[in-house]
């Protein structure tokens, strides 16, 4: 655990130090949250915005932090040979992945302490939420993303591994349910995006928090698929340099 822990610090200082994009990450969901909120052009199909936003936001909140900035952050230390000397440590994969994935866990924690009161603040009131799934989401999300961010960037190039993080962010989002309901895209490319972990999370916490879900359990089932693949897959191919 020594190794382990010791690591941990270092994520956690490095993204302390990292103002900017601490700032980025905060600053983007509450800004697409208040806005798109204030500003009725969506069409969520609920009375008031927020309703439908608040939870999406949520799950865009995770996928950003776990996904983009952790895997453009890991490829740049990669590129650097930064990851090459860890290799020559006690370190290995799996407790570099792991610390890397609970440092965005605190990252997160903020967020949601942030996003939360300000939708409370918007109007939003999630009667009958029920935290403790919405909070187990998170986490099975968390992994799933920071487990897919992890594989770009220890099998890519530095520059490659930004244009595919921030290209599949976009598809991500676009396909997500988070902004623009599943059910305003064409039959064939929503059956597609019910396979995406980004619906997946999004109809989960829409369940957890509002009772909105479209297929709760079918979403569940494609959240835990993918947290399972994506870090394992990460562990297997993620290669120091």
């Amino acid at each position: 655990m020594k190794p382990f822990r010791a690591q941990l610090k270092a994520e956690l200082q490095l993204i302390a130090r990292n103002g900017e994009q601490l700032l980025v990450t905060l600053g983007i969901p509450v800004l697409l949250l208040v806005f798109f909120s204030l500003v009725d052009v969506l069409p969520t199909g609920t009375d008031d915005p927020v309703d439908f936003l608040a939870p999406g936001i949520l799950a865009l909140a995770v996928m950003s932090t776990a996904m983009v900035s952790l895997g453009i952050g890991t490829g740049f230390e990669r590129s650097y040979k930064v990851l090459k000397r860890l290799g020559a440590t006690p370190l290995g994969r799996g407790r570099l992945m792991a610390a890397k994935i609970t440092a965005v866990a605190a990252v997160e924690v903020a967020q949601f302490a942030i996003l939360v009161p300000v939708s409370y603040a918007l109007g939003w009131r999630p009667d009958g939420a029920v935290w403790l799934a919405a909070v187990a989401g998170m986490v099975v999300g968390t992994v799933a993303f920071a487990g897919l961010g992890l594989l770009l960037a220890g099998v890519l190039r530095g520059e490659i591994n930004l244009a595919a993080q921030n290209g599949l962010y976009v598809v991500l989002l676009l396909l997500g349910g988070m902004v623009i309901p599943l059910a305003e895209l064409p039959g064939w490319l929503r059956a597609v995006a019910r396979m995406l972990p980004s619906s997946a999370l999004a109809d989960v916490l829409r369940e957890a928090l509002t009772a909105a879900g479209d297929r709760p359990a079918l979403a569940w089932a494609v959240l835990g698929g993918w947290a399972v693949v994506t870090p394992v897959a990460a562990a297997r191919f993620f290669r120091w340099e």
